[in-house]
């Protein structure tokens, strides 16, 4: 019995399940491809065939990577937000597996749980709650969360480790780490090696529920009877179990599927407002930017999320990425090239045309070069192909430019973000939005 019950607490039921899963998207692939190369044999359009194997890819990799947890699934979260960008007839099916990224995962079993809050909290666990939910809420890649009472009358969420996560973490990462090829061939213009990178590095940090707290209640402090952000209060926290104030609201999944334009520019302008201000205000940036971490609530507020993953800014957002901002929304290409080779986004031995740089930057800066913007995902994915086409002289700067390891984060939390306003197709001021916090970016002749 005690072998079924370690096994049970793997994630999923063992390392060798996660790898057999991955390594089924390039053996797939593979077999796309002899069969793609015979439809070219008998006269298929090339391109045909390619979107056909491109399709076929994308939904075998969302369907694996969904019924996982651990590395694959929390992968599956950052390429979720970039869901947007993909040509429709790539996205739509497999929207919803997105979702489910999103939102959920097969749960622990209740004896698994009891044993992991036995252990962080004591034997006499029970005693601080005055009811707890044997079923989860909700599951994502590291955790589950569950509803239950505190012994103080408040609403509160559990948040429990799942037993062997750091583990997992690190074997799925390695293991996607190979593939990382087949994943361009879904988002062919998206660098997977940084972000790979990047996701490693917050491993330590995510696993570490009392260093997530600390960043939960900085926000929380910075952001207390906000009319705008609401975050959880944190109630306890111990290693592997957080506790935290219970925040009822509507998923922004459900808002971006069902909401009326209203709720999604509400939405849209409420998450702009929090991503602008949380490095001044708190000193760091959430940096887990997607639908499953947001909830709209019912006073119209952005209910923020799990900050395992945070950015931590002490100094608020870092001059470099203020002064490019205000270069290019003063379409000065030259002073925009000059700050990219002193702050290293440039590295000394490349010279590139400094109109082609000022370019590559458009959908940066566009939202901000009018008083009223509407994302959608029919622009991003213009966007995207216009700076992932090879064949396109603008495209190539982005091969040519240095991204130094210290702004990796910040540049994956705009480009999600980016994302879901994409998805929400939010409409708004976000120019003044921004410039109410960054009065210096203001563009010379406004």
């Amino acid at each position: 019995m005690a072998k079924k019950d370690q096994i049970e607490t793997e994630i999923p039921k063992s390392t060798a399940a996660r790898s057999a899963k991955m390594v089924s998207i390039p053996v797939g692939l593979a077999g796309r491809g002899v069969l793609g190369l015979g439809k070219q044999l008998v006269g298929q359009s090339s391109s045909v065939v390619i979107t056909d194997i491109q399709e076929k890819t994308a939904e075998q990799l969302f369907k694996v990577l969904g019924e996982l947890k651990g590395g694959a699934m929390k992968f599956g979260q950052a390429l979720s937000v970039f869901e947007a960008a993909l040509p429709e007839n790539i996205a739509k099916p497999y929207r919803e597996t997105l979702t489910k990224l999103q939102e959920s995962a097969p749960p622990l079993p209740t004896r698994v749980v009891h044993k992991v809050l036995a252990k962080e909290l004591g034997e006499d666990w029970r005693d601080n709650f005055t009811s707890f939910e044997d079923k989860a809420t909700a599951s994502a890649s590291i955790g589950q969360v569950h509803k239950g009472v505190w012994k103080d009358g408040r609403p509160v969420a559990v948040k429990i480790q799942y037993p062997g996560a750091a583990e997992a973490l690190i074997s799925d990462l390695n293991q996607i780490q190979r593939f990382a090829k087949i994943f361009q061939l879904v988002l062919p213009g998206l660098d997977m090696k940084p972000l790979l990178e990047e996701l490693r590095a917050r491993i330590i940090e995510e696993v570490d529920y009392k260093y997530e707290a600390e960043a939960q209640e900085a926000c929380w402090r910075a952001y207390e009877n906000d009319p705008d952000v609401a975050i959880p209060k944190v109630v306890m926290s111990s290693d592997k179990v957080l506790v935290s104030e219970w925040l009822e609201g509507t998923p922004l999944s459900k808002i971006i599927t069902e909401g009326t334009q209203e709720q999604r520019n509400n939405a849209g302008m409420r998450l702009a407002r929090f991503h602008f201000t949380a490095p001044e205000r708190a000193g760091l940036l959430h940096a887990d930017p997607h639908p499953g971490n947001f909830r709209l609530l019912a006073d119209g507020r952005i209910g923020v999320l799990d900050f395992g993953a945070c950015n931590r800014l002490p100094n608020g957002f870092p001059e470099p990425f203020k002064n490019l901002l205000k270069h290019a929304l003063d379409d000065d290409a030259q002073a925009l090239y000059d700050g990219f080779k002193k702050d290293g986004f440039i590295l000394p031995e490349v010279d590139v045309d400094p109109n082609l740089v000022l370019d590559f930057l458009v959908p940066l800066v566009e939202p901000l070069r009018t008083e009223t913007f509407k994302y959608s995902r029919e622009w991003l994915r213009d966007q995207s192909a216009r700076v992932g086409d090879p064949r396109n002289p603008t495209a190539k700067i982005g091969f040519q430019l240095n991204l130094p390891a210290e702004y990796v984060l910040i540049h994956r939390v705009t480009l999600g973000t980016t994302g879901i306003f994409c998805q929400l197709e939010a409409e708004g001021n976000f120019r003044d939005e921004a410039l109410s916090w960054f009065p210096e970016i203001a563009p010379a002749n406004a």
